[in-house]
């Protein structure tokens, strides 16, 4: 004979536990509640026998049934892949400087040079393509390697001063913080000061012209506007890529920069850099 004490209120059975003078009755699961938890255990083992579940050292169980999500993305990329096909073709056929932008292939190849733009390029150079300090702004006119489709093509297939394509674009300013005295750098930071503002020494910025003219006018240009064709910025006007405070650029006159931007025709198609040329250059600043 078992002890079983019986709740006097309800005449059910308790479970012994009390807190606080109140006792816990030992009322039964519902049978619907019970049903579905069995109905759930045994979906659930039928699921992980049929269907990819359980996981293993190097991927996990594959199912009966075979399925799996990424075949089934890759069926759906292959099938738009498969509807673009001709487009792809004369994209990568196709002159791009002769496209218009109310032409199919150039509206194509926008959409597309923005879906990849934004998965690819947006980290450094922002969703809008606006730059950030150390990162072009792809939307104004100051480019320094040349904004036209041919070199924007060039610049995204090879990158800047990479190490994993041979024909990177490369160019490298000396630190003239270990070549020049501490006074001549703060008068050639004065001069380049005063090409882009009225609010300069001009005493400094005529000493300063002396030291740019023996240091730093072969790369820059006699009227410090640049060279694309070693990538020397332009620095008469007023779009900086560092700063253009005198402490950003004295920071840049002592240590340099050597901003460094992949080989995208290693990792893309020649379809999708085409279409990122494309759409860079559809930003507006393109030439």
């Amino acid at each position: 004979m078992t002890d079983r004490k019986i709740d006097e209120t309800t005449g059910t059975e308790t479970t012994g536990h009390s807190w606080d003078g109140i006792e816990e009755l030992n009322n039964p699961l519902p049978r619907w509640w019970l049903w579905t938890l069995y109905v759930t255990i045994v979906w659930g083992i039928g699921y992980t026998i049929a269907y990819p579940a359980w996981p293993m050292i190097s991927g996990a169980t594959s199912g009966l049934l075979g399925y799996s999500t990424r075949a089934e993305v890759a069926e759906d990329i292959a099938a738009h892949e498969a509807l673009n096909e001709g487009l792809v073709a004369d994209l990568n056929s196709a002159d791009l400087s002769a496209l218009a932008p109310s032409d199919d292939l150039h509206r194509y190849a926008v959409s597309r040079g923005a879906s990849i733009f934004r998965a690819q390029c947006s980290q450094c150079h922002g969703s809008g393509a606006a730059g950030a300090v150390g990162y072009p702004n792809l939307l104004d006119d100051d480019w320094l390697w040349g904004g036209d489709l041919a070199s924007i093509e060039y610049t995204i297939e090879h990158g800047v001063r990479n190490e994993a394509d041979f024909d990177a674009r490369y160019s490298q300013m000396p630190a003239f913080g270990e070549i020049l005295p501490a006074d001549e750098i703060t008068s050639v930071v004065e001069y380049v000061v005063s090409l882009s503002s009225p609010d300069h020494d001009s005493g400094l910025a005529e000493m300063g012209s002396t030291v740019f003219a023996d240091n730093c006018a072969t790369c820059h240009g006699d009227t410090a506007l640049g060279d694309r064709e070693v990538g020397a910025p332009n620095l008469a006007d007023a779009i900086w890529l560092f700063g253009g405070d005198r402490a950003a650029i004295t920071k840049t006159v002592e240590n340099a920069r050597f901003g460094v931007m992949p080989a995208w025709g290693l990792r893309l198609s020649d379809e999708d850099v085409r279409a990122v040329t494309i759409y860079v250059h559809s930003l507006g600043g393109g030439e």
